[in-house]
């Protein structure tokens, strides 16, 4: 059985079956990437119904010594287990090496989050004597007010903006759509882009139903998002990483630190699991620490 063989109907099974986006499709293919390469380069081209468990502790020590840090390399293994599960359901292999791999200890790592004053201060460094400021302000607002995912901002609908109702409706992982409440300010925007800026493209076919456009009238992609918000970072004079996904963390952490319902915040977050969205509650802990020991007097 040849690597690339085995990518493939990897790749069409997580498509076809699983319905995952075409980003974690990537991921998952990359970890297996990288074992492909080990075995080329350190197994003599070992095929991968030959890899065994101690082949893959070799693979381990291998990335570690490249500098991977611990939570790629958990990342990476997660991805080769799902590899070899999918071949042995194929009876491609007849036993998995995975079972007995063990993943490096981790610890839980708590997201970055601007203040409310540091998002006003990233929006207002929008430059709105430019063409596309409009449209950055907009955008802004959205992740913020609705906590989108980069790839839900880029693939936000005309057709799914619910204003008169107050929602907009989001198509989230696997293609899982929910309904998300938006501020009223995040509306305003948006409607002075569509009049400012958006009426002014020549836009594309395929991207009519598109909100946020690129001065070609094409959809936006994720590193021009990425790339944005990077640059109004650095004007803003913040000196941290901060990413589209620093608004989404930031709307769920000013919710919680709000009082908001938990599993309000897990469905608006459009998290599977309530365990992913109780990341949040540390972080609203570590503030209530933080305030405790400002203001109270025994502190």
């Amino acid at each position: 059985m040849k690597w690339e063989d085995s990518k493939k109907g990897f790749e069409s099974f997580l498509r076809l079956e699983k319905g995952l986006s075409a980003n974690s499709i990537a991921a998952y293919i990359n970890d297996i990437n990288k074992l492909m390469v080990f075995a080329d380069e350190e197994l003599k081209k070992l095929a991968p119904e030959k890899v065994k468990l101690a082949h893959l502790k070799k693979f381990v020590e291998w990335i570690n010594d490249k500098g991977v840090s611990p939570r790629t390399q958990a990342r990476t293994i997660s991805g080769i287990k799902s590899f070899y599960k999918f071949l042995l359901m194929e009876g491609k292999v007849t036993n998995d090496p995975t079972t007995l791999l063990e993943s490096p200890k981790i610890g839980r790592k708590l997201p970055d989050v601007l203040s409310i004053e540091e998002i006003d201060l990233m929006i207002d460094t929008v430059e709105l004597n430019k063409p596309e400021g409009q449209r950055n302000k907009a955008m802004l607002e959205t992740l913020y007010s609705c906590g989108l995912r980069v790839s839900e901002l880029v693939n936000l609908k005309i057709s799914n903006l619910a204003f008169d109702q107050g929602f907009i409706k989001v198509e989230g992982k696997s293609n899982k759509e929910r309904l998300v409440p938006v501020s009223e300010k995040a509306v305003d925007e948006i409607n002075k882009y569509m009049d400012v800026y958006r009426k002014t493209l020549k836009v594309s076919k395929d991207s009519e139903n598109i909100l946020f456009l690129n001065r070609r009238g094409k959809k936006l992609s994720r590193v021009m998002i990425f790339t944005i918000i990077k640059n109004l970072a650095l004007k803003a004079g913040f000196d941290k990483k901060i990413s589209p996904h620093t608004f989404r963390h930031s709307f769920a952490t000013h919710l919680i630190n709000g009082g908001a319902d938990l599993r309000a915040v897990q469905e608006m977050l459009g998290h599977e699991s309530i365990l992913t969205t109780e990341i949040y509650t540390h972080l609203d802990r570590d503030y209530l620490k933080t305030t405790l020991n400002q203001f109270h007097p025994r502190s």
